[in-house]
Formats: C-alpha cells, structure tokens, sequence
C-alpha cells in the first residue's frame, strides 16, 4: 500500500468523539480546520450543546449571565464543519474488537479514530445523612438550574469546600444575599494550589464580604431539620466536640472523579484518567483522550506525570489530537495555566507550585494589586497574579523559559518584568 493512499485513509477515517464539553467541541472543529475529510461524530450525554463549564460558579450562578451566554460554539459552526451533534446520548461501552462505540439506546457507532472526552464528575461526600434534600453539587447546566431557585435572599448556605469553586459559589451567593459559611476540612483555604500567603489574602477578602470561613472544618454528617428528607443542619466533628451548623441547603465541593470508567472496561491503561502519551494517545493506537479524564504518562512540559483540570489544557490536548490525526506537527507543550473570577479579582495562575523553595510577592496584598512567585532552585516555576494581567503574561514566559531570577528582581516594582525576559 503506498504512502499517498495511507494519507488517503487516514483523511477520509470516521471519527467519533465521545464527550461534548469544550475538548471534545474543539477536537471536532479542529479537525475539519486542518483538513480532515471523514465523517466527525460528536456525543454528548447532556442535552446541551457544547457550552463552557467556568461561568457555571460564577456568572451562571449568580444570575448575571444566562444559559444562552455559557454556548462554546454557534450550532452553524458544527453544521458549516460538517460535525454531526449525537446530544442526550450516553456511551454504554467500547468494543475495541469491532471498533464500535455502543450507546445505551442501542445503538453503536462504528469508528476508525476514537477520541475520549468524557470530562469528569463531582466528588461525592459520603457521609451520613448525604441524601438528604437540599444538598448541592455544581458541574453541569442542571446542577446550576437545580440550585439557583434555591438561592433566596436570607437563606442559610454552607458550603463544603474552600477551593476555588467553593470560594467562587461563595461570592455569588453573596450577591445574591445569601448568609454564606464555608468549611475547609484543611488548616487553610487553597491549600493544594497556593501559597499560605495567598490563602491568608483570600481569607481575609471573604470574611471581609460577610463569609463565616471555617479552617480545620471536616465535615462528619448532613442532619435534618424540622421537614422529614430535608437538610436542616451540617456537623462538623464528632461525639461531644460536634458542632451543628444551621442550614437551608449545602453545597459540596470537594473534587472531581475523572470519568475513565469507559476506557477502564475497555481494558486501556488507567490511573485515576486515561493515560495518553505526547499525542494524547492511549494503549490503543486508534484511540484518544483529552480533558479532565486524561492523565499525561509524562507532560512535555512539566516532565512528570500529571492529570490537568482546566479548560486551557483540555483546548491545547484537543490541538495535539487535531494535529495527531491530520500528520501535522504538534504544538509545543506549554505551562499549564487557570484562572479564578471572585468579587473583582481576578485571579490567575501558571505553572505548578508543588516542590517551590522560595516565594516572591511583587506588588501589595492590600491593596488587591498583586502577583507571587514561586521558584525552585533559582528558576520560576509557577505564579499567582491577582488583577495584574500585564504581569501575568511576563511571568507565563519567564516559566516557559525555565528562567532564573533574584527574589529582589522578581519583588522590585520600579524594574519592568520584561528585563527579566530579556535576559
């Protein structure tokens, strides 16, 4: 068989993309972009269409934007690509054997390429009482639906969690002027992602704004109140030392599970997410994974092995899978970055923090104009910039470049960051 016609099969092969949120959605377009000429099929469970999931704690939730807003991509962009939208189905299982993806209606879809994007879902809370009424989760468009006619002024929310969806839920009830308590069951707030001293900033800021903010908080039981099925209190600790915290409703956030279940079935490699090589590939040769679910055997980037949750690393997977089906180069791995909308800060962040030896603040906590960075041996390897996108933009580079930097160059206001770069 000659090279031109392998080129040929691979153009014109049947890909089925199984997961609609916005890896899955960009994949799809991508593909058509850079040339591909087979059928694209893209499922989703949601009855949706591809919308993007940030907004959900933020804007969604409090009122400010509608569903009609969070929409990834127009339906004429997918119908002008040639993307066939399969919404309100479920992926039953793989058969790898017959290379068909089986749906529980019944049906299956034959593939050539398979490109999982299966996302993930809420960490459940097992504790007593957890099926009670009242009791919250927040990762889809429904969950959000399910809350907000909750959400009445002078109702009591106490939300297990302080991460950033936590904390992002927090600012919006309060716009929406709930009494809001957050439990942490860690001695701080961000604790696997920042610093202490950003955690402080961010304690400081929400007991500011009226949050009662609980540290050290874990969470042993969901009681109920005065109506049979319905949450009335949260306990936190136990025996003697338990306390009862009053409650309308509740709203867990406490992680993502990475939905590999498909891929586990099908007998590929898991590990807590479906582990891709560089090109986002499986065991199998003939299929993909990108976003929450995927877990890198080793980041070009990062040169460890390493599960991202963010919306920028599932666009960038879907990019190398686009490239990957279309014998294009890939692009280069880059630093993984994220963000956070709470009050009228903007946080945002680059790199990862793990392992860092020294800490850098340029800028002032007080006066909500900041940015910290994090170094290991000299170089900067992450960054937290709160409203200071100029420098947010420095500070991605200077950790693409591995650079080395004085903690007097890094914190000295009157030196531009783009010295630093220059060098």
């Amino acid at each position: 068989m000659t090279g031109t016609t392998q080129d040929q099969i691979a153009r014109n092969a049947r890909v089925v993309i199984v997961g609609a949120g916005q890896g899955g959605a960009e994949a799809a377009i991508l593909l058509r972009q850079y040339g591909h000429e087979g059928e694209i099929i893209l499922v989703g469970e949601e009855n949706a269409p591809p919308y993007m999931r940030p907004p959900l704690s933020k804007g969604f939730l409090s009122g400010e934007v509608d569903a009609a807003a969070l929409t990834y991509k127009a339906a004429s962009a997918y119908e002008k690509a040639g993307v066939e939208l399969r919404l309100g189905a479920r992926a039953a299982r793989i058969d790898r054997a017959g290379k068909r993806v089986l749906l529980e209606s019944g049906e299956s879809l034959a593939y050539d390429r398979l490109i999982l994007a299966t996302g993930g879902r809420a960490r459940r809370l097992e504790a007593p009482g957890s099926d009670l009424s009242n009791i919250f989760y927040l990762r889809t468009i429904s969950d959000v639906e399910r809350l907000r006619p909750a959400f009445q002024p002078g109702r009591r929310l106490v939300i297990v969690g302080g991460g950033y969806i936590g904390l992002e839920c927090a600012a919006a009830a309060l716009k929406r002027g709930l009494k809001v308590v957050v439990l942490e069951a860690a001695e701080r707030l961000l604790a696997r992602v920042t610093a202490a001293r950003v955690s402080a900033f961010y304690e400081k800021v929400h007991r500011e704004a009226g949050v009662d903010i609980r540290v050290g908080a874990a969470v042993s039981a969901f009681a109920p109140g005065e109506k049979e099925g319905e949450l009335g209190f949260v306990v936190v600790g136990h025996g003697a030392e338990a306390e009862k915290i009053p409650a309308d409703l509740a709203l867990v956030g406490v992680g993502l599970i990475p939905n590999d279940e498909l891929a586990a079935a099908a007998g590929l490699s898991v590990d807590a997410g479906v582990l891709v090589d560089e090109a986002c590939r499986t065991d199998d040769p003939d299929i993909f994974a990108i976003g929450d679910c995927a877990k890198h055997r080793r980041h070009g980037f990062l040169e460890r092995s390493v599960r991202l949750e963010s919306v920028p690393n599932a666009l960038e997977q879907a990019r190398v899978v686009a490239c990957a089906l279309t014998g294009r180069a890939p692009p280069d791995a880059s630093a993984p970055w994220f963000w956070s909308d709470q009050y009228d800060l903007k946080l945002q962040m680059a790199g990862l923090s793990e392992g860092f030896d020294e800490l850098v603040v340029r800028g002032s906590p007080d006066a909500a104009s900041f940015i910290a960075f994090y170094l290991r041996d000299g170089r900067v390897i992450a960054a937290d910039a709160v409203n200071r996108p100029g420098d947010f933009m420095a500070a991605k580079r200077l950790i693409a470049m591995r650079a080395k930097a004085s903690a007097q160059a890094l914190a000295d206001e009157s030196r531009p960051l783009k010295e630093l770069l220059g060098r």
